[in-house]
């Protein structure tokens, strides 16, 4: 059985404290991809009480994701956003989530992002990264964004790191690693990175920003 809602707010206030609690549950997500980042992303942020989050991906659950993604064995072959929010539903059930089951793209993501306070980059495609970074930047002046960039192989994980950009633009990883040029994305890194994500989205709801 579930804890009240009651209950549910109370734990997370005695957490966070009142404000934090405020800014977090007020505050409205969009993850764009779902696969080892953003489905990490989109835990932690359930997780700490974010009020609202936008699920976005056309792909579906293969067994290939589940060695670094959120998703269970028996959820292979559904679209990954409605799998992440039923698992969501279980972890933080009073959280509003919304589904977008298809690709984000120049023509629509201005309508898909309208409202967002703050969106994450977690796509494993170059031109897509591009086309968000340079879409939210140019065309959304109140939402900030934050992306990955290199997260791959076995190195450190101490090379991860977290880094402005810009005012609005915060960019997370290694900055270096590719996946064509290492054995590929290991769950424990790629999971350090899309904390790295998840932390800034709450620092920014926090007013902390980096320097």
């Amino acid at each position: 059985m579930f804890p009240s809602k009651k209950e549910w707010t109370n734990a997370l206030v005695a957490r966070h404290g009142d404000l934090l609690h405020e800014r977090f549950s007020s505050a409205t997500v969009a993850i764009c991809g779902l696969g080892g980042l953003g489905s990490n992303i989109a835990v932690a942020l359930a997780r700490v009480g974010i009020g609202k989050l936008i699920l976005i991906d056309f792909d579906r659950v293969e067994l290939t994701n589940l060695h670094r993604q959120q998703y269970k064995a028996d959820q292979i072959g559904r679209c990954k956003a409605e799998a992440l929010a039923e698992n969501l539903s279980e972890i933080a059930p009073y959280a509003e989530i919304h589904t977008v089951t298809e690709k984000i793209t120049e023509a629509n993501f201005i309508d898909l992002l309208k409202g967002v306070d703050i969106v994450c980059e977690a796509f494993d495609n170059a031109q897509s990264k591009a086309m968000l970074v340079n879409g939210v930047l140019e065309r959304l002046p109140d939402c900030y964004l934050v992306a990955a960039s290199g997260m791959a192989g076995m190195d450190t994980p101490n090379t991860i790191k977290t880094r402005k950009i810009m005012k609005r633009f915060y960019l997370c990883g290694d900055e270096v690693s590719d996946v064509a040029d290492t054995i590929g994305l290991v769950s424990p890194r790629v999971m350090l990175c899309a904390a790295h994500q998840a932390h800034t989205v709450l620092r920014i709801l926090a007013g902390e920003y980096e320097v």
